[in-house]
């Protein structure tokens, strides 16, 4: 049965009588009842059992989870565990209720099998799910995303804690979490329906969330309605609100976004690097919480379950941006010792500081997996665009331009900076560095379009990753000589987002260097994608979270009427299976059908192999190997003959 049927939320609908042994199940003689409870009376009492947690696409969700003892006794009966005291099922089985065994023998009588002497599962608060009828609010009765749990058992499950919960009738819903749950759902939709077990779909739970927080926090600033009427670019002191996802995100106090976003967009990256408070509202443009502050200074607050707004002064709001800002300017590393150009293959990650962290990064991955998976090619130093601005007086040009009254203004400062990119392109360049660029650019192989990327010394760094800030240009065969696409990189470091980013972190501007990473164009995409090397929403099990969209559709930042792909790869507790990794799908594709996926398995698994490898080679190399928070974010592709890429790592800051 599907929420979308009306009868699914009718409070009325009374279930089936449970079996005689279910309905008297004794209390715990022998269990505190702080520690557990075999009913939960009302809402407060399920808030004070429940913890915090961050499910796969949701944050901060309020979670119970239970455990039904007693199947091998044929009298099962229900704990409601207070999950701030007992978070895990073993735990809990070993603390309270006197098992005596591994966590090994715990899930073999616990999970997989028809014949269980347990039944793990968690009734989760989805406080901000609209139901068909309008209403606010659903209990989501979940197992373990990979646990293939029957119709019978998940029909008890689901009786046992409606009965015991009572203010939650009509309310609760089964939510197959992974895509074994999924399918027998499909196949076993008979079953359900007759046992009158409520169901919920991963696609209708996300669809029908009205709230989403990305990144916790608060933000204090004038709110703003991004649209095409208001030519301003948005500055530090405003609070955003996008109807649709950007390309790239300025520096500013907070975010709103009335399109759904993913944790790996750029726009929730950006939010996590620069700790600004992001969250999703549908209609967030009409919502009378915030239609009647645009246009004026506020405390915006993204809480766990709501967003807060309070008015505040101007002197209040700048107040608050000062303390947002270093207190000393900071110069980033810039060796300008190597002068020449070289390949990937002969760089050590040791020279960071002269051919900037993408280029280093990826010299190293080859070094880290096997370098089939990872494009070869050069790195071209700081001291070329250093060289390239002293010979041409740009430095001079641009102290000039900071200095004048006009630069101020955010609308002449955008107008005055592309100027100087303009001024940037235009500049010669001297003849041997063009005779180097133009032999690195001929040692590809014939026909080759190579791929220009920023390595700049002030992005892919651990706590800054500047994801988004700088421009990449592919150079086509037809454009002449590659120094047009170096130089387009270049004046990059020169775009207003970038510039306001550095004056707000007091960067010192003439410090700043752009190297350049050049490589083979990566053309005919079938999946492009974005990963992370850390199973951050189930974090004692090793794993992999996933975003990925079919050829060279954004995946980072869909166009706000598409969805990506969202896969956690999580380790195989399953001793019957051979594979080491089980899949969960939390979202699919829009681009492709329901019954199809934008990366197969095989896929999974190879990629799976690859980011182990990353997570090892670098949480060694960063000296980060006791952090368990410590991830790589990894850029990935597969063209068209099936072939994975590996283009990118960096430290993730999340």
């Amino acid at each position: 049965m599907s929420i979308g049927a009306r009868i699914k939320f009718d409070p009325h609908i009374r279930l089936p009588a449970l079996p005689e042994p279910a309905r008297h199940i004794p209390a715990p003689s022998n269990i505190a009842p702080v520690e557990a409870a075999t009913a939960l009376t009302d809402r407060t009492m399920f808030e004070a059992f429940a913890a915090r947690d961050d499910v796969p696409g949701i944050l901060a969700v309020r979670e119970v989870k239970f455990l039904i003892s007693g199947y091998d006794q044929d009298v099962p009966t229900l704990h409601f565990m207070n999950s701030t005291r007992n978070p895990l099922h073993f735990d809990f089985a070993r603390d309270h209720l006197g098992f005596v065994h591994d966590v090994a023998t715990f899930n073999r009588v616990t999970y997989f099998a028809e014949d269980r002497q347990f039944l793990a599962g968690t009734v989760l608060a989805y406080d901000n799910f609209q139901r068909p009828d309008g209403s606010q609010g659903l209990y989501a009765l979940e197992f373990w995303p990979t646990d293939p749990v029957s119709t019978t058992y998940v029909a008890q499950a689901f009786q046992m804690v409606e009965a015991r919960m009572e203010f939650a009738q009509g309310t609760l819903a089964y939510h197959p979490s992974g895509d074994v749950q999924e399918q027998l759902l499909i196949r076993d939709a008979d079953d359900f329906a007759s046992h009158n077990v409520r169901t919920v779909s991963t696609t209708e739970l996300f669809d029908g969330i009205e709230y989403n927080p990305l990144n916790l926090g608060e933000a204090v600033g004038i709110l703003r309605l991004m649209t095409g009427d208001d030519p301003r670019p948005p500055s530090p002191t405003d609070i955003v609100i996008y109807e649709t996802l950007p390309n790239d995100l300025p520096l500013v106090a907070g975010v709103i976004s009335a399109a759904p976003q993913t944790p790996l967009s750029h726009v929730n990256l950006r939010a996590q690097q620069n700790d600004i408070a992001n969250a999703y509202l549908r209609n967030a443009a009409q919502s009378p919480l915030l239609s009647e502050h645009v246009g004026k200074p506020i405390r915006l607050s993204v809480t766990a379950d709501r967003l807060e707004v309070v008015p505040v002064t101007t002197v209040e709001m700048l107040a608050a941006l000062e303390t947002r800002r270093p207190a000393n300017t900071q110069t980033p590393p810039r060796n300008l010792g190597p002068r020449d150009i070289v390949a990937l293959d002969d760089l050590a990650w040791t020279q960071v500081d002269a051919f900037g962290a993408k280029a280093a990064n990826l010299a190293e991955l080859r070094r880290a997996i096997d370098p089939k998976y990872v494009p070869n090619g050069f790195a071209v130093p700081f001291s070329f665009y250093h060289d390239f601005m002293v010979a041409n007086g740009l430095y001079d040009a641009l102290q000039v331009m900071m200095n004048d009254p006009a630069f101020q203004d955010d609308e002449q400062r955008k107008d005055l900076l592309k100027a100087f990119r303009k001024d940037i392109k235009a500049a010669p360049m001297t003849t041997p560095m063009r005779d180097k660029l133009d032999a690195m650019h001929r040692a590809f192989p014939e026909g080759t379009t190579p791929r220009c990327r920023s390595s700049a010394n002030n992005e892919d760094l651990v706590g800054f990753t500047g994801a988004g800030l700088y421009d990449s240009y592919t150079h086509r065969l037809d454009e002449g000589h590659i120094e047009k696409s170096i130089k387009q990189v270049w004046a990059s470091l020169w775009n207003l987002r970038a510039f306001n980013e550095r004056e707000f972190y007091r960067i010192d501007h003439l410090t700043a260097a752009m190297g350049v990473l050049v490589h083979p164009n990566f053309d005919d995409e079938r999946v492009n994608g974005v990963a992370l090397t850390r199973n951050f929403y189930f974090p004692t099990f090793e794993g992999y979270f996933i975003n990925a969209q079919v050829g060279e559709d954004m995946v980072t930042n869909p166009d706000g009427t598409q969805t990506a792909e969202e896969v956690l790869l999580l380790q195989n507790i399953d001793p019957e299976k051979q594979h080491p990794y089980e899949t969960v799908y939390i979202r699919r594709s829009s681009l492709v059908s329901s019954d199809d996926t934008v990366i197969g398995h095989k896929d999974l698994m190879e990629l799976a192999l690859q980011l182990k490898k990353i997570q090892t080679h670098f949480q060694f190399l960063y000296g980060r190997s006791t952090d368990e928070s410590f991830a790589m974010d990894v850029e990935f592709k597969i063209d068209s003959h099936g072939k994975l890429a590996i283009k990118q790592a960096r430290p993730w800051t999340g």
